[in-house]
């Protein structure tokens, strides 16, 4: 499916936004983005100025502790992945965000968002909603840090992502706070 129809579906999901909507008020604000495998969209340091749907491929965001790169999140296809605190508060990133397989991502700029809230009330409730669902995920994800063991949050994750076996390199399998290290040593996690 085209990145741009995915895109429009997610939307639907928070408001009904017609077609004619769709391409009259917030097609103009979008900017479909290409990236190849392994490829930085955003990097630690500098201000993230894109939200980002994921029309097609595999992304994370993660952090270095020392020379290790710790993931924080891997999101597929249907999933908005930014550094949300540097886009909302215009501040340097801590995190990077670079592509696992080759993407298309459907975003927008903070000063594109901007302009397109301002023009409709019931746009700006539509990203009011977007940005309550991410809070809301990013909040049970706190959670299942204090309640779960890394060896819970693992099988836990890939239960409800099962192809993610198959798409994420083993060497990647840092999220959640478990080292290849760890998953092979089951008597320490």
């Amino acid at each position: 499916m085209d990145a741009t129809k995915s895109f429009h579906l997610y939307l639907n999901k928070f408001i009904d936004i017609s077609d004619h909507d769709f391409k009259a008020l917030i097609l103009p604000y979008i900017t479909i983005r290409k990236f190849t495998k392994k490829e930085q969209i955003t990097r630690a340091g500098e201000v993230e100025n894109w939200i980002n749907f994921i029309g097609k491929g595999l992304i994370r965001k993660f952090y270095l502790k020392g020379e290790e790169e710790i993931n924080t999140q891997i999101s597929m296809e249907g999933h908005i992945i930014h550094s949300q605190e540097s886009f909302h508060s215009r501040t340097a990133s801590e995190y990077s965000i670079e592509t696992i397989e080759p993407s298309i991502v459907v975003s927008s700029t903070f000063d594109q968002l901007e302009s397109m809230f301002a023009q409709s009330q019931h746009l700006e409730h539509m990203g009011r909603m977007i940005i309550t669902h991410t809070m809301v995920i990013k909040d049970r994800w706190q959670m299942m840090l204090v309640k779960l063991s890394p060896r819970e949050r693992f099988i836990h994750f890939v239960t409800r992502n099962p192809e993610m076996l198959q798409r994420v390199p083993q060497n990647s399998w840092l999220l959640i706070s478990i080292s290849n290290r760890k998953l092979s040593a089951g008597s320490s996690i």
